[in-house]
């Protein structure tokens, strides 16, 4: 008997969010719009395929703990969000560059409303997620204490509570992707955007390539925290002082201390400083950026450490930069090109005090339209004895511009006072 073989055809799977190439239930985004419910909402959820009008999903990195939930069954994937009383504790805006599209493209200005905004779609069953939530909290360091007990940072009650603990409203924000804003900043083609994107992921996302309809991504990135000091309503008022530290991750410094850069004192200092110009009846404004590492990511980080050290002569700062495009193949991949979207959200047009010795941070800034009066270096001091080759190596690369942080207003930062409006 002649045995024949059967070739059984797989069932074919959809790899993709998207199952059709468009949906009539699907809402158009008009990025830029004044009005939340013109501009329309971003849906990213998968409780209803039809209603999606993005790529991606919410919550970005932890999208990917969410799926484990799922798999395991401690989640149910239709699982709809009750947000009664989530509302945030501070408003904030709407601003004049929330209805400009290419001053804001890598977040949802309109994110911290949608409960309200979008209240007739939640009738009609859409599942349209928060990407930004307002709160309010307080902030205690020890290195706050030692300013108190030196008498560098007083006790008011308002801004500095009587156990040394700072008020803040604090600011969590995901990303939200405008791709041809984005491509615009960075001066790119959109479609070399996209297969950037699409290629770099391992194709996770199809829809980058497949669907040029839809124009905003959620992309799978840790996203930003702002605490803000003072009275919000400062923040806008060129009348009063505005500080402002922009800050990017360093999870071995900031949380655990260690001394092998100046990122724990500086972000310290940051507060320091947007506390005594909050006291001073201005604002303060701390924003946290999770890009560790420069962006390249830990594990590249402490690569780049060994390297470092084991290198001939030992850690030098000749070297600093060159031994992390060896590893990396890049120094740095933060694109603060994107960065001032979160001050242009807080309805921020003027920084009195910068706090940062970043040429890239600082002309990100002022190129987006946002003046800067003065910046302020961290003091010597503060700076951590293994962390002196990191200064040496930023100041010979020409990372900071000794111009814009002249004597007097490095010594205004290690005593403070002088800081305060007169």
């Amino acid at each position: 008997m002649q045995q024949t073989n059967t070739i059984t055809k797989p069932k074919h799977i959809v790899l993709t969010s998207h199952p059709g190439r468009y949906s009539t239930k699907s809402l158009p985004i008009r990025w830029g719009d004044s009005s939340p419910l013109q501009r329309g909402p971003i849906v990213g959820t998968l409780r209803n395929q039809a209603h999606r009008n993005v790529i991606g999903t919410h919550s970005g990195s932890y999208s990917i703990y969410r799926a484990l939930a799922v798999a395991s069954g401690a989640l149910q994937p239709n699982h709809l969000a009750d947000l009664t009383n989530t509302a945030p504790t501070t408003v904030i805006g709407p601003h004049p560059s929330w209805a400009d599209s290419n001053r804001i493209v890598s977040l949802d200005p309109f994110g911290a409303m949608v409960h309200e905004a979008y209240a007739d779609l939640y009738e009609q069953g859409y599942d349209i997620r928060p990407t930004i939530a307002v709160t309010q909290a307080h902030i205690k360091m020890p290195e706050l204490q030692e300013a108190i007990a030196k008498g560098d940072l007083l006790k008011d009650g308002l801004v500095v509570k009587n156990d040394g603990s700072l008020v803040v409203n604090k600011v969590a924000i995901d990303p939200v992707w405008y791709l041809p804003g984005v491509a615009n900043r960075l001066n790119v083609e959109e479609s070399d955007l996209r297969h950037a994107l699409f290629q770099q992921t391992g194709g996770m996302f199809p829809e980058l390539v497949t669907r040029p309809d839809l124009q905003v991504f959620l992309p799978p990135i840790g996203g930003i925290t702002v605490y803000l000091l003072g009275d919000i309503a400062a923040i806008t008022d060129p009348k009063r002082q505005l500080a402002v530290r922009v800050h990017d991750e360093c999870n071995g410094s900031d949380v655990f201390g260690s001394d092998i850069c100046t990122c724990r004192p500086y972000l310290v200092h940051g507060l320091e400083v947007c506390a005594r110009t909050a006291q001073g009846g201005g604002a303060g404004a701390l924003v946290y950026f999770r890009k560790e590492g420069r962006a390249l990511g830990e594990v590249t980080k402490f690569l780049v450490y060994n390297a470092r050290k084991r290198q001939q002569g030992g850690d030098r700062a000749d070297a600093y930069f060159n031994r992390t495009e060896c590893v990396a193949g890049v120094q740095d991949m933060r694109f603060q090109e994107l960065m001032p979207d979160v001050l242009h959200w807080l309805g921020i047009t003027r920084i009195d005090s910068f706090i940062s010795m970043s040429d890239m941070k600082y002309q990100a800034i002022v190129n987006s339209g946002i003046k800067i009066v003065k910046r302020i270096p961290i003091p010597e001091e503060l700076i951590p004895a293994d962390a002196q080759v990191e200064i040496a190596a930023k100041t010979a690369a020409g990372y900071y511009s000794e111009k814009d942080a002249p004597d007097d207003i490095a010594l205004a930062g290690i005593k403070g006072r002088s800081l305060l409006p007169s």
